[in-house]
């Protein structure tokens, strides 16, 4: 009686491969419920605060927003038409980008640092990104995808894996102090 019923829950219980096709479905459904995440929001957060997505579109070609992206001297211009030296009151040190996969970056006076991931120059940026304020060895992942957009570049942004609550400053700071100086220096 008892392989009896052994055998019956056996019977009742998923294949593996039923399983496997459940978890896949599964995580299909988390994938694709994560679109809905996103819908509505002007400000590129998603409604868990855990991600922040942007698409700043610039006149300028693939290369020359790579180079201001990447170039300590150029992005220093990008650092000034920011105004955030001054109304963060940042030492006023210059910045320093490396343009080789695993080298540093420091910005905003030091404020901003990290390491580059991946570089793939005048296609994807991807950098282990920081700010001071955060707790040692807390990086989140910021990631610039350029396109092309007519004549100009599309920047396809995500930003995520930072501290939980900084959503909400990180989207405006993109924005205030990359996107917008960013746009006067390739104007």
């Amino acid at each position: 009686m008892n392989e009896r019923r052994i055998l019956e829950a056996l019977a009742n219980e998923p294949t593996r491969r039923q399983a496997i096709a459940g978890v896949a479905i599964a995580l299909g459904g988390l994938v694709l419920g994560s679109t809905k995440a996103w819908a509505g929001t002007e400000d590129g957060i998603s409604h868990t605060a855990d991600a922040i997505h942007q698409e700043p579109v610039f006149t300028a070609s693939r290369k020359r927003v790579y180079d201001a992206l990447t170039d300590a001297k150029q992005f220093d211009k990008v650092i000034q038409l920011s105004g955030a030296m001054q109304a963060m009151h940042l030492p006023d040190k210059p910045a320093e980008i490396s343009r080789e996969a695993g080298g540093a970056f420091k910005l905003f006076g030091g404020y901003i640092m990290g390491r580059q991931v991946e570089l793939a120059p005048n296609e994807r940026i991807v950098e282990a990104w920081r700010t001071g304020g955060w707790n040692p060895g807390v990086y989140s992942i910021a990631r610039f995808e350029l396109v092309e957009q007519g004549s100009g570049t599309k920047i396809i942004f995500d930003h995520t894996g930072f501290p939980q609550g900084e959503a909400e400053v990180l989207a405006s700071g993109w924005k205030a102090h990359y996107w917008e100086p960013l746009e006067k220096l390739l104007a």
